[in-house]
């Protein structure tokens, strides 16, 4: 089958023909549907080495791209799960876990305190015609199409994670920013619309991201510049935001949530981008906490399908074919996507 793999780091992927895989007990085989391209591969192709993996992540190369992954059940032992049968609709969760460690106990699966890889992230993911994956890492579909759910499992989930931690802060008198409006930040525009009444600021470098971010649902859209604190504080009657949500995470978008940030408030650092905040007496207003979040639990997978399934949120999406995922990573590189690009093998 056709695959595409990081082959080495800092480089480029490359297409490569591999054996289908064979899952092994407690997996199943996959055959994709749709795998989505993410921002963060960008970092993962041209950033990342061994030395700055996660502490408890072991990645081997090659791997086989894509961690945002549906598709439908091929192959493999169904016996003790009655809700799953072969050909069967389902979503890949983003973070595999080991089940019993005390994370992964309360529900936290996205904590697992033992492992820090999934398919895309450490193991082969779903840029591909086949993938395996863990039984337990499966939600089912219904009513949507794997190649309109799979940005669900992380362009959805991650922002859907971090808002509903945030949720006690959101109130209605308050006001959430969202910095960056890209595959996250347009998903965490619509959720916040969902789950609260705050009003919604949304900044970013690109016009249409904006504009797609006022279609659906931000109330004042700005530039991501150095003027966009003051116009947060002017906006908020000099209070700032209770809660910034920065789903770029450089230097400057967080110099701008720190300038924006209300007393009492939240910064929420979703995006990798590699930027440093300074944590000390006098640099951030009284009481405000700093936090950084990742992906979502599979049980809050489930509950984000459950959304998109009632129509109450929508990735915006922009299909392409398997042999032209190499290239929809050089248009993201470029800024070219406007929502989420999604692989359909």
């Amino acid at each position: 089958m056709k695959a595409l793999r990081l082959t080495a780091w800092q480089s480029d992927p490359e297409m490569q023909e591999i054996p289908v895989p064979e899952p092994g007990p407690g997996e199943v085989l996959i055959r994709i549907g749709g795998a989505g391209a993410c921002h963060s591969d960008l970092h993962l192709l041209h950033e990342w080495t061994p030395e700055i993996m996660p502490p408890l992540a072991s990645w081997k190369l090659p791997m086989t791209l894509g961690h945002e992954n549906a598709g439908w059940i091929e192959a493999g032992d169904l016996d003790g799960y009655p809700y799953l049968e072969q050909g069967a609709p389902v979503v890949v969760s983003l973070t595999w876990n080991c089940g019993v460690c005390a994370s992964c106990r309360v529900g936290a699966t996205n904590y697992c305190e033992v492992t820090q890889e999934a398919g895309g992230l450490g193991f082969d993911g779903g840029m591909a015609e086949f993938m395996v994956a863990p039984i337990e890492s499966l939600v089912p579909l219904k009513d949507l199409e794997p190649w309109m759910a799979a940005p669900l499992t992380d362009a959805a989930l991650t922002p859907y994670h971090a808002v509903k931690r945030s949720i006690p802060r959101l109130t209605p008198d308050a006001t959430v920013v969202v910095i960056g409006v890209g595959g996250l930040g347009h998903m965490a525009v619509q959720l916040l619309r969902e789950m609260c009444a705050s009003r919604i600021i949304a900044l970013d470098i690109d016009e249409d991201a904006l504009a797609l971010a006022s279609e659906v649902g931000a109330d004042i859209c700005l530039p991501s510049d150095e003027a966009a604190a003051e116009e947060i504080r002017k906006a908020t009657g000099g209070l700032g935001a209770m809660v910034v949500l920065d789903f770029v995470g450089i230097n400057p978008t967080l110099e701008t949530a720190r300038q924006a940030a209300r007393q009492r408030g939240e910064i929420v650092i979703v995006g990798i981008g590699g930027g440093a905040l300074p944590v000390q007496f006098g640099a951030l207003p009284y009481a405000c906490s700093v936090v950084t979040t990742y992906g979502g639990s599979t049980g809050e997978l489930a509950e984000v399908v459950a959304m998109a399934e009632a129509g109450r949120i929508s990735p915006h999406i922009e299909t392409f074919g398997l042999d032209e995922a190499a290239d929809v990573y050089e248009r993201l590189h470029r800024n070219e996507i406007t929502g989420r690009a999604v692989i359909r093998p």
